[in-house]
């Protein structure tokens, strides 16, 4: 584990101090369980968005129809 200083705004400063004492936890438990939260969220969207990538490309023709077209697109 490592120390580090983490400089706030006093408003930020104030919603950590209250959540905190909210949670009973410290400043620092609570400013390092944000941040991880936050890594495991980065971390789930980018594993969906490889996962959607890299999914095959399917044509709306390969689908037994045709593409609209553009006045039944926007109900015209």
């Amino acid at each position: 584990m490592r120390n580090v200083t983490v400089t706030l705004d006093d408003e930020t400063a104030r919603w950590v101090r209250l959540e905190a004492a909210r949670r009973d936890t410290s400043m620092s438990r609570l400013i390092g369980q944000l941040l991880r939260d936050r890594m495991a969220d980065d971390d789930r969207y980018e594993r969906a968005l490889r996962s959607y990538l890299e999914r095959p490309t399917v044509a709306m023709s390969s689908a037994g129809g045709s593409y609209p077209s553009r006045d039944e697109l926007y109900n015209r």
